[in-house]
């Protein structure tokens, strides 16, 4: 986490699409730290399990174990305020017609991986700009004219080789 903050640009805000926990070693550091950069925070379905508010039966093998491990190095008090994360879609009121997701708007669970997984949403959605989380990729599908776009971010060392 870490190295991912210290490579990341200058921002204004931060905006966490959630699965805050899961899989990491470190839950309580790692929560702690994402707590201290503020911000939006949603509830990923990895929080859900750690929280306790869903069981781990809809998960794979590995991830059921990491989930139920985390939940158990969690103090009470990050446990309680992953209980307490939101769930998507949520608005942040200077950021007109963008929403942040975790999985659909419609469905926080389900992922938005291609355009046609993208696109209802999009059509039913008062926002002209959706952040999805769950995937796992950077990016974020945009409805404008009509037509829906695939943004993701450019990085300089993406495509580069390793030296």
């Amino acid at each position: 986490m870490e190295a991912c903050l210290a490579s990341a640009p200058a921002y204004d805000s931060v905006a966490n699409l959630g699965d805050i926990v899961g899989y990491g070693a470190n839950p309580n550091e790692v929560t702690m730290r994402a707590r201290g950069l503020g911000g939006t925070f949603i509830r990923g379905n990895h929080d859900k399990v750690v929280a306790g508010l869903e069981e781990v039966e809809g998960f794979n093998p590995i991830a059921g174990m990491a989930a139920l491990w985390n939940r158990s190095q969690l103090t009470s008090e990050n446990l309680e305020w992953l209980k307490a994360l939101p769930e998507g879609p949520i608005s942040i009121p200077e950021l007109s017609g963008i929403q942040f997701v975790h999985g659909a708007p419609d469905d926080e669970d389900r992922y938005v991986v291609t355009i046609e997984d993208a696109v209802p949403p999009l059509v039913d959605s008062h926002s002209s700009l959706t952040f999805f989380g769950h995937t796992h990729v950077q990016g974020a599908f945009l409805l404008r004219g009509g037509l829906v776009e695939t943004v993701h971010p450019e990085y300089p060392s993406i495509g580069r080789q390793e030296t």
